[in-house]
């Protein structure tokens, strides 16, 4: 037999004119259906409580816990309805289960959709809080009920809300510690990846959680060819051995490695993209061959010791930018076994001459005049900032020179730090706007492979990374541009470059943060 709450209207003394404004009610002659049984109900709110005694699902917990807006709560709703899942499914999931555009498609007449999902937990969205903040005594339970449950729902958000900005306080009290303790010729500053306090990380990561980069990423041929290259091209290296694949996204590197017939393969990552590689895994009936681990390789305990071999696509912007190359170095350092294979084992970063003055026009001198205002002072700070772009070929006007190279099995995180004297020699003459930086990869096997993302090869995702000049300059063919080019991290982001190029004793800084 169908329940239903016998909760009667609210218009009461409808001929009070201090009544006006309340008629605005929640209450209807239409009854609300449990969003989990054939319960009905005359209010959202009794709805609400019924589903959080009755089934234990707590929508303001929810709501906390997945930080949803009303079209998560529309879209919850439609998936609740189009799949009819136990509420423990949902309540016990890593993830929104209906993180999906499909499930905001208008579906059948449903009272929970008029529900005013924004002021659960904030302003009470009845109208039994009157005049002046003073909520108004009512004879009617089932309205002292409701009244009692949507206080209850404040309460309980400001008591999440208190508990959050109390860890946060504790975490700044924590580091805070830590360097006035160290003393003022210490103070702690973090110098590398593992350095970053855990928890501090999370923006990072977090760019990881949109599925758009990772199509970028799996659409780069280049890219995840030369990777499923190297491992299928050689499966005697991968056959029966335990792998690691650091900063594994959607786990396409496990699932070469489980191919060639590693014996296991552990992938980890931070991001919220490994509840979806886990799908992926088991989608393709690979879950025996591959453990998915949640965590930062820094922070996070492995089922096993040592490994054979570690995979990772941990190359940035200029090679160096994101500081991935920190986290692979450490997983070197203590998940490797003494004889094992690093993937990519080699790498490193060349330098060529543009010049190409339309690009230097709609880049840099397109401020000097912008729908007929100038704009000069903006010129300044946009030419410290690298631009990611592809270099057309026919603007290359130099030989390429190697700025450093990297050995992976011996390097350090200090590798990130280097000073370069270049000599660039002019194959064609023309006007130097600017200066381009690409890296090379190299997987030395039995059957080696490598990739370059220069301007002479197929596009990557990773492009070119543009360094343009404040005063361009005059070259002819034969001419030998020299300078110095030093990288280093940026102090207030670990994971961020400058780069400062000096040239005819002008030195010019760029930072990639």
């Amino acid at each position: 037999m169908t329940e239903v709450e016998d909760t009667p209207t609210l218009c009461e003394g409808d001929d009070n004119e201090d009544s006006d404004g309340w008629d605005e009610m929640e209450v209807s002659g239409e009854q609300t259906t449990c969003l989990f049984c054939s319960s009905q109900f005359h209010t959202i709110a009794v709805a609400l409580d019924h589903c959080r005694s009755e089934h234990q699902f707590d929508l303001l917990e929810l709501k906390t816990k997945y930080n949803m807006d009303c079209y998560s709560f529309i879209k919850m709703i439609n998936y609740i309805r189009l799949h009819k899942p136990d509420p423990h499914i949902i309540t016990e999931s890593c993830v929104a289960l209906w993180d999906d555009d499909v499930y905001l498609k208008p579906g059948e007449m449903e009272p929970w959709l008029m529900y005013d999902f924004d002021d659960l937990g904030s302003t009470p969205s009845t109208p039994h809080y009157a005049i002046d903040g003073k909520t108004p005594i009512s004879n009617n339970i089932n309205d002292l009920q409701r009244q009692i449950y949507e206080l209850t729902l404040q309460v309980r958000e400001k008591d999440n809300l208190l508990k959050n900005a109390m860890q946060d306080m504790a975490k700044m009290r924590e580091v805070t510690k830590t360097i006035v303790e160290s003393g003022d010729s210490k103070i702690l500053i973090p110098t590398n990846v593992a350095s970053i306090p855990a928890g501090y990380d999370n923006e990072y990561f977090n760019t990881y959680s949109h599925y758009g980069i990772h199509h970028e990423m799996l659409s780069d041929t280049v890219r995840t060819t030369s990777y499923r290259d190297a491992i299928l091209n050689n499966e005697d290296v991968f056959k029966d051995k335990i792998v690691l694949d650091v900063g594994c996204g959607t786990g396409i590197l496990s699932m070469f490695a489980a191919k060639a017939g590693s014996a296991k393969v552990y992938g980890i990552d931070q991001s919220d993209v490994l509840y979806k590689a886990m799908d992926i895994i088991r989608e393709n009936n690979l879950y025996d061959a591959i453990h998915l681990i949640r965590g930062r390789i820094e922070d996070t305990p492995l089922p096993v010791d040592k490994v054979d071999i570690i995979i990772s696509e941990w190359m940035g912007y200029f090679l160096l930018f994101e500081g991935m190359l920190d986290s692979f170095i450490y997983a070197r350092d203590n998940h490797l076994s003494a004889n094992g294979v690093i993937l990519p084992n080699r790498c490193n970063i060349s330098l060529v001459g543009i010049s190409d003055s339309d690009k230097y026009d709609n880049h840099i001198t397109f401020w000097n005049n912008v729908y007929g205002f100038s704009m000069k002072c903006m010129k300044h700070e946009v030419v410290k900032e690298p631009n990611i772009e592809t270099i057309s070929s026919d603007t290359v006007i130099t030989t390429p020179f190697i700025l450093t190279e990297i050995n992976l099995k011996t390097c350090q995180t200090n590798t990130v730090e280097f000073s370069t004297d270049f000599k660039l020699q002019v194959t064609k003459g023309g006007v130097l706007t600017a200066l381009g930086g690409y890296f090379d990869t190299f997987f030395d096997l039995p059957n080696s492979v490598s990739f370059s993302t220069g301007p002479h090869v197929m596009k990557t995702h990773w492009q070119q990374t543009v360094f343009y000049l404040k005063n361009p300059q005059n070259v002819n063919e034969g001419d030998t541009i020299e300078g110095n080019l030093t990288c280093s991290r940026t102090k207030k982001n670990v994971r961020g470059l400058k780069v400062t190029i000096t040239m005819n004793q002008e030195a010019q800084e760029y930072l990639l943060d």
